[in-house]
């Protein structure tokens, strides 16, 4: 069996690292599975790059700029949403002659638009489109929600009123059209997107499941902490909480909440020290109370280490489907802490591997935290956390379910 996975990147964000793992999964498993991006950023050849950067980048930019013409040139929410009016055509490409099985990933921003998507479903080949975000059941936007609720249609905007709800209709209806010229196994990452994805009219009548994202368990392992934190030349006497996103000043990712949590933390005068890994940790370190290091951009395969490290790993964000940083922090046993929003608290038990607050509370995240770094037997927390990468999202356990997906 052949499979190309299609994804606008290899390890560009949550979703591409999500789909470039699957592909290690399924040729470790004996599948012949090969990657095709417009975004390559790794030196596999298994990966294959489609167009130059200026052709995918002036795709790219025509997508943003329309989207922003329609907006009345306004920069708000411009990343929240994707048409899909601009992309590559790719069904005559010999990847995907070969190939037995599609395998749809992220594919916004200039990889597939939505004509490119109907050619690939009508060609007859088998398609399965994993979910990493709402866009593939909504009209534009990758996520619905809005202080915390969900629409109760999936053809409108929440974010720009009148401006773009009339064009989120017509990309809803094209994409009901595109759809229903062949079958496609929708896959989400979540159960959470699964129940969603079971109610939007975009899907019926087309197979729903939903299957976690892969990790590799040795890559991703426990190790002696004190070795690390004096390998990474952090102290052994500090409660090291891990704080991670591509931006982390993104207010999406649950800025103000970790900034409202730490004045509780720093009125109770523990020994906390916050980690900050991404874009912009800078503002984030300045702008906290307790004690922090600023990491700067850390490359996802060089993570490893700091979730060893740490404590705990928190994640206040306010979206969320099933964030690999979750994942690879527990496979390395250590204890997460989150929102109790998205697929979060299917990955998280509460006190059992780690802690699940209520949404948008900065008072029980703070509890949260001191919870699991004062009160519960961490290493049982640890071990749990440990056991549950293992028997839900290693790449054996992933990849079979998927092979028994393709080959239906």
């Amino acid at each position: 069996m052949k499979v190309l996975i299609v994804s606008t990147s290899d390890v560009q964000g949550g979703a591409a690292i999500a789909a470039y793992r699957l592909m290690q999964a399924l040729n470790a498993n004996g599948v012949d599975s090969k990657m095709m991006v417009c975004r390559k950023k790794t030196s596999d050849k298994r990966v294959v790059g489609i167009g130059s950067k200026r052709k995918t980048d002036w795709k790219f930019y025509a997508e943003r700029w329309f989207i922003f013409r329609k907006n009345a040139f306004s920069r708000k929410h411009l990343f929240d949403v994707s048409t899909a009016n601009t992309g590559y055509s790719i069904v005559d490409t010999p990847q995907f002659r070969e190939a037995d099985v599609i395998h749809l990933h992220w594919i916004n921003q200039g990889m597939l638009s939505l004509t490119a998507i109907g050619q690939i479903l009508k060609s007859g080949k088998k398609v399965v489109w994993t979910m990493h975000d709402m866009w593939t059941i909504t009209g534009i936007c990758h996520h619905t929600q809005v202080h915390g609720e969900h629409l109760s249609t999936f053809n409108s905007c929440p974010y720009f009123g009148k401006r773009l709800d009339k064009l989120s209709h017509l990309v809803f209806d094209e994409k009901q059209r595109v759809y229903a010229s062949g079958n496609v196994s929708f896959v989400a990452c979540s159960q959470w997107l699964e129940k969603l994805a079971a109610v939007s009219p975009l899907t019926q009548g087309q197979q729903v499941v939903s299957i976690p994202n892969p990790i590799d368990t040795q890559q991703y392992s426990p190790a002696n902490k004190d070795e690390v934190r004096e390998r990474l030349k952090l102290a052994k006497d500090k409660k090291y909480i891990l704080y991670a996103a591509a931006k982390v000043s993104d207010k999406r990712k649950g800025l103000d909440y970790l900034l409202a949590a730490d004045k509780i933390l720093s009125k109770m005068k523990q020994d906390i020290v916050f980690l900050i890994a991404g874009a912009e940790g800078e503002k984030v370190s300045t702008a906290l109370i307790s004690k922090s290091t600023h990491l700067g951009y850390v490359p996802f395969d060089k993570m490893t280490d700091y979730y060893r490290a740490a404590d705990i790993f928190l994640t206040p964000s306010l979206f969320e489907n099933l964030p690999n940083t979750i994942m690879e922090a527990m496979a390395c046993g250590t204890p997460c802490v989150g929102f109790d929003v998205g697929g979060i608290p299917e990955m998280i038990d509460h006190k059992k591997n780690g802690y699940v607050c209520q949404y948008q509370d900065a008072e029980a995240l703070a509890k949260g935290i001191l919870w699991t770094l004062f009160e519960a037997d961490y290493r049982v927390l640890s071990i749990n956390a440990r056991e549950k990468v293992l028997l839900n999202y290693s790449q054996e356990i992933v990849s079979g379910k998927y092979l028994k997906i393709y080959g239906k």
